[in-house]
């Protein structure tokens, strides 16, 4: 293998043309005979026994060589890549260039390369900061989730009305005929939380437990494109109807869902705990916000292969959110009317936001010199240890050292950036709310 050519062209992608010589193809297309000679049927030969100079004179010199090329490509590609100390970071695109014969072959690749990243200012950056408030509107929204979640579903014989569970049985046919994706049993559904196709919920909605009925539905133009616009049938039967019994939120209620006595200790506890998520909140966004205009200022060329990895990465998380909330990835698409290729598309945008944040902190690393020591990376072991109560050898089996000190180095650099900046106080808002006591 010689590397014939390389240059750099633009989005951060280089340019090599590679040739693979004679003896290295020659090589390739003996591994390529000794793959296919089996199948391939020679009049006085059992299969696999027939000499590759006899198959070659039958069929042609270049009935190996499709074969023999994707046999040499990888080991040259890879080889070219050492030779010229490139960071790869995906896929090349590959081209052949002339033809193939025993004296080998030549390609050409486009190869996608870690970007050069030029830092702008990276220190005493002006950014706002939300100040930190907690009304008394605050405290009693908390407290009204938690009587949500304390709610219990009570069956009742009324017909369904907003904000009642219907637990129903259903199944969708276009044209008289079942579609995938469409059908389900005993399936509690919230009606007013649009969790269903438009129109569904709210012809459920005055149907008492037992009844049946047949829903004309119109899927949305921007579904996808089996159902969009399409007119189906859902047929639905009630279950059972299920209304909240929300309990009073007094001292009673504070000795039943916490430690407190009295709904004012409940109250103080809770103003507390929203101060402090509140500005746990409050630095990430400052610390976002920072790194965000760190990323603004750095120059440089995102090879495409970089933002369609972290859009993947995006996608992924994704499905494992969904499926942890039980909710197949397929009925999800089915019911919400999107296509993964919408999903990789809205991705785009804060995927490429997301490796610039990523680059700029790689290159703070590289400008401040930045390290992890040995007992920096024991004392964050041992904390995840303790975290976990885990034992510290049983985190250093499932956590290897390198990862932690990367962690701690990319944290060292977020904290070069936003120790230096310059927080600034919001514009005033008017408030009409009570500070909460």
């Amino acid at each position: 293998m010689s590397v014939k050519n390389c240059e750099k062209i633009e989005k951060s992608q280089v340019a090599l043309t590679i040739e693979v010589g004679a003896a290295e193809f020659e090589a390739a297309v003996e591994k390529a005979y000794k793959k296919m000679r089996k199948n391939i049927s020679v009049p006085g030969f059992r299969p696999g026994k027939a000499p590759r100079k006899m198959i070659e004179k039958m069929y042609g010199a270049e009935v190996f060589y499709e074969e023999a090329i994707n046999n040499a490509f990888p080991e040259a590609y890879e080889a070219a890549i050492q030779e010229k100390e490139l960071r790869v970071v995906g896929y090349p695109q590959v081209e052949m260039i002339g033809d193939c014969s025993a004296e080998g072959f030549t390609f050409k690749a486009i190869v996608p390369v870690y970007p050069e990243v030029t830092l702008g200012e990276y220190k005493g950056l002006a950014v706002e900061k939300e100040e930190v408030k907690v009304m008394a509107a605050d405290v009693n929204a908390r407290l009204k989730q938690m009587a949500e979640r304390n709610a219990r579903l009570e069956s009742v014989e009324r017909a369904a009305k907003e904000g009642d569970t219907a637990v129903i049985d259903f199944e969708g046919f276009l044209n008289g005929e079942a579609f995938e994706g469409g059908k389900g049993e005993n399936h509690s559904l919230e009606l007013g939380s649009h969790s269903f196709v438009p129109g569904f919920e709210e012809q459920v909605i005055g149907m008492k437990a037992g009844e049946e009925k047949d829903l004309d539905i119109t899927f949305p133009e921007d579904y996808h494109a089996e159902l969009a616009g399409k007119a189906v049938v859902f047929k639905v039967k009630v279950n059972e109807v299920k209304a909240k019994e929300i309990p009073a939120i007094d001292d009673e209620f504070a000795k039943d869902v916490s430690e407190f006595d009295t709904l004012k200790e409940l109250k103080a506890d809770l103003k507390k705990k929203i101060t402090e998520e509140r500005q746990q909140a409050a630095d990430r966004a400052f610390q976002d916000a920072v790194m965000e205009k760190v990323a603004e200022n750095i120059t440089v060329e995102i090879p495409d292969a970089m933002i369609e990895t972290q859009c993947k990465q995006f996608l992924d998380n994704f499905k494992m959110q969904i499926s942890q909330q039980g909710i197949p990835y397929e009925q999800y698409l089915q019911l919400t009317g999107m296509s993964e290729e919408q999903l990789m598309a809205d991705a785009k945008e804060p995927a490429e936001r997301q490796v610039r944040m990523d680059l700029a902190m790689l290159a703070i690393i590289e400008a401040e010199k930045l390290e992890a020591t040995d007992e920096e990376v024991e004392a964050e072991l041992q904390k995840m240890a303790e975290q976990y109560n885990m034992e510290l050898e049983t985190v250093k089996k499932y956590l290897p050292a390198e990862q932690v000190k990367e962690q701690i180095v990319s944290q060292k650099a977020i904290a070069v950036a936003v120790d230096s900046a310059i927080a600034l106080k919001p514009e005033k808002k008017a408030e009409a709310e009570t500070e909460a006591e």
